[in-house]
C-alpha cells in the first residue's frame, strides 16, 4: 500500500516522517522519511537549500507551488518501497 502525504495541522510530525511547506501559502505537509533517498525529493531539497539556505528557521520550505508537489509525491509514493 502506497504510503500517503497528509496535510496536518501542526504539532510534530509522526515518528517516520517529517514537515514541510509548500507554495505561497505555506501549506504543511507531512511525508515519511523514506523519501530523502528519493533522487526526485533530494533534487526538491537542494533547491530549498539554493533558495533558503540550510539555517532558514521556519522548517523545510520546498520552493514548488502545491500541484507540482502533489504530482511529485503522488509517484513517489506509487514507487517508493
Amino acid at each position: 500500500m502506497p504510503k500517503k502525504v497528509e496535510l496536518e495541522g501542526g504539532g510534530r510530525a509522526p515518528k517516520g516522517h517529517f514537515v514541510v511547506y509548500v507554495g505561497n501559502e505555506m501549506k504543511r505537509f507531512v511525508v515519511p522519511t523514506s523519501y530523502l533517498k528519493n533522487p526526485i525529493f533530494q533534487k526538491l531539497l537542494d533547491k530549498a537549500a539554493e533558495e533558503f539556505g540550510f539555517d532558514y528557521r521556519n522548517g523545510i520550505v520546498l520552493p514548488c507551488d502545491e500541484s507540482t508537489f502533489n504530482r511529485v509525491t503522488a509517484f513517489l509514493a506509487k514507487h517508493d518501497s
